[in-house]
């Protein structure tokens, strides 16, 4: 698993039009990955319609949010145009990503072979380390919004 001080691991994921997305596209501005477990499920539409609604005030700190999970662009596209979600939102349908971070949840609700991410955050600052981390083993469990925002405005 990654942990704070670390390079953050690249990625290349496909986004919701079917564009490749990679997390140095985003080089020079801090970077909200919030690693979702499963698209249209009541914990995660909750958690990205959070960040959807915090979106001038987290732009404002000079931060982008980019939601990952392991479905794929077409569940993701129906999921972000549902809720009208105004960041990206990236398929790591191959689970790399989600490995490379170290954050895969395998046999997701005892269901074998059904793996997601664990509901994490992690901060990327501008140079491109993680800066902050935040990770749950309940998939249930939504972050901190309040302490994302403050970590953000201390950053500034």
């Amino acid at each position: 698993m990654v942990n704070v001080g670390d390079k953050a691991p690249s990625f290349t994921l496909v986004d919701t039009d079917l564009k490749m997305q990679n997390l140095d596209d985003f080089k020079g501005k801090k970077v909200v990955l919030s690693f979702f477990v499963a698209a249209s499920s009541p914990v995660c539409t909750k958690e990205m319609c959070t960040f959807r609604d915090s979106w001038d005030e987290i732009s404002k700190l000079g931060a982008q949010v980019i939601g990952i999970s392991n479905d794929g662009p077409f569940a993701n596209k129906a999921f972000a145009e549902i809720h009208h979600l105004n960041f990206p939102v990236l398929g790591d349908y191959k689970s790399q990503t989600i490995r490379d971070y170290g954050i895969l949840m395998p046999d997701l609700l005892h269901v074998k072979g059904y793996d997601a991410a664990k509901r994490s955050i992690f901060i990327v600052d501008e140079k491109g380390t993680i800066v902050y981390k935040w990770v749950s083993d309940n998939p249930l469990i939504e972050p901190n919004y309040q302490e994302i925002i403050d970590f953000l405005k201390k950053g500034k």
